[in-house]
């Protein structure tokens, strides 16, 4: 039976003046967009290039095949991505389509005006609280740019082909394409802290990940059980576990939903969505004064963290060899710098 809107009385949520897309953004995200954001003329060279290739196909195929949400057609969610947009004090809101699909499936396309494509079996399972999370979840990636970033990877992905026949070009494509789909993972983490934003309501972000990974039910699932399972995908096992692990995620532009849930739960239990809730956030006027170097080193300082959390083998394995390596360093550039005589 599908959801026709939640009974529950309207709830207040704090509107988030001007708060900045830098506020959700995953660490090693962030890092990554604000470097990108510094190359003049690098977005507006890919949105021309979209705008002119991909983004009227887009739009054309989903007026054609899809329904478009506004006051008369789903108006359920066009209240919806009107109240996200509020709460995220965002003015310009994208475009919203509904898609027959059966899979519990939604995407942020375009870039110049992005569009967010919601499947139907997101709208069949979803309650009003739910589908404000996965709302929120899209525009957290429209306002962040983040299908400008995705292009870029999806061309690379199509030139993997014609790099290959130039000597180590198949390498260098294969490298920067391994880096962005590790930021596009980042990315989906990001773009979770946003929905819980705008839902501001972290058990509904938690029952939406029960309902992706299970296909839209929730009468069997238990939700210890499920946390409980990211926390032993978290600790693996031995090298052989994490080396495959590695090897899942080599082609994965989203983490497994049961990661997302179990970091996303992180960092709310880390005191960070409090704050926000409490106006103890960046806003979008220092967009510009951010800097490139302090959100590099808080990327860094963030996969450190995670190697120093887990108890994957491979990723203590290289935790410890990093900090070895890292004393070392450390002794012998103490070392030269004092000099022989003051061993």
């Amino acid at each position: 039976m599908a959801n026709t809107g939640d009974k529950k009385p309207a709830r207040a949520r704090v509107t988030l003046t001007d708060i900045s897309s830098r506020t959700w953004e995953h660490p090693a995200d962030r890092g990554a967009l604000v470097a990108l954001r510094k190359l003049k003329g690098f977005d507006v060279l890919l949105k021309t290039m979209s705008g002119v290739f991909r983004e009227r196909a887009w739009r054309l195929t989903l007026l054609g095949s899809a329904v478009r949400v506004d006051e008369r057609q789903f108006a359920r969610l066009h209240r919806i991505l009107a109240e996200v947009g509020q709460t995220l004090d965002a003015s310009d809101l994208p475009e919203m389509y509904v898609q027959s699909d059966p899979t519990l499936s939604a995407i942020t396309v375009g870039m110049d005006k992005p569009i967010i494509v919601l499947s139907s079996g997101l709208v069949h399972h979803l309650d009003d609280d739910e589908l404000r999370f996965l709302i929120g979840h899209e525009l957290g990636h429209a306002i962040s740019g983040h299908a400008v970033y995705r292009t870029l990877l999806l061309r690379l992905l199509g030139l993997t082909g014609l790099l290959s026949a130039i000597p180590g070009g198949a390498l260098g494509i294969r490298m920067v394409t391994v880096g962005l789909l590790e930021w596009s993972r980042k990315s989906e983490l990001s773009a979770d802290r946003a929905g819980v934003l705008a839902c501001q309501d972290p058990t509904a972000a938690l029952r939406t990940h029960m309902k992706i990974a299970s296909g839209g039910t929730l009468d069997e699932l238990d939700v210890t059980s499920f946390l409980a399972q990211g926390a032993e995908y978290d600790e693996g096992g031995d090298v052989r576990e994490s080396l495959i692990k590695l090897t899942l995620l080599q082609q994965q532009s989203h983490p497994f939903a049961v990661v997302r849930a179990t970091e996303l739960r992180r960092w709310i239990d880390s005191g960070a969505y409090t704050a926000v809730l409490g106006g103890t956030y960046p806003r979008r006027q220092d967009d510009d004064s951010a800097s490139v170097s302090a959100a590099a080193q808080e990327a860094a300082a963030s996969y450190g963290e995670a190697f120093e959390r887990t108890q994957d083998t491979l990723g203590k394995v290289v935790h410890d060899l990093a900090g070895w390596m890292g004393t070392a360093s450390t002794w012998l550039n103490d070392r030269f710098r004092r000099g022989p005589e003051s061993a």
